[in-house]
């Protein structure tokens, strides 16, 4: 038995744009766990989360897509660069927005401009995006998913 993407050229190449982008994906996500990054680090950091958002464009759907820009703005806060993090934390919540995605990545992507907003130094835009990311993680149905978001809402430091 073959599989479809040895049959079809456009099959094959979406599914290595989609290898590519979860390789890329794991990579930033093994830098984001690091305890410390040396400056070549931290851009590789930044280039493989702008790489699997990319390769995701190309062979994703829109929850890839948020999820991509999610790991974006995590990966500039994470840095010290706050204008770069808010911009891909509004454009997660954009495309949550856009194309009516629910569950765990609207709660990121709260949780998302709530670390940007607090870097950018707005306190009260930050606690607000808190708040609301807390309140979707808690009506979250899968376990999993609600420990994800509230545990990357109890990284962000008290406002």
């Amino acid at each position: 038995m073959t599989n479809d993407a040895d049959q079809d050229p456009t099959a094959a190449a979406l599914a290595l744009e989609r290898a590519q982008a979860v390789a890329l994906f794991n990579h930033a996500w093994s830098s984001l766990d690091m305890p410390e990054r040396s400056a070549s680090q931290d851009l590789d950091l930044i280039h493989c989360a702008h790489a699997s958002r990319w390769h995701w464009g190309r062979a994703g759907g829109p929850q890839e897509w948020a999820v991509g820009e999610w790991q974006c703005s995590r990966a500039y806060a994470t840095i010290g660069r706050a204008e770069p993090s808010l911009v891909h934390a509004q454009r997660c919540l954009a495309l949550c927005s856009e194309h009516h995605l629910d569950g765990y990545i609207v709660a990121s992507a709260h949780e998302a401009l709530a670390r940007a907003y607090l870097l950018d130094g707005d306190p009260r835009a930050a606690r607000t995006e808190r708040d609301r990311a807390a309140e979707l993680a808690a009506g979250l149905p899968d376990p999993a998913d609600r420990a994800v978001v509230e545990g990357d809402l109890a990284t962000l430091p008290p406002l």
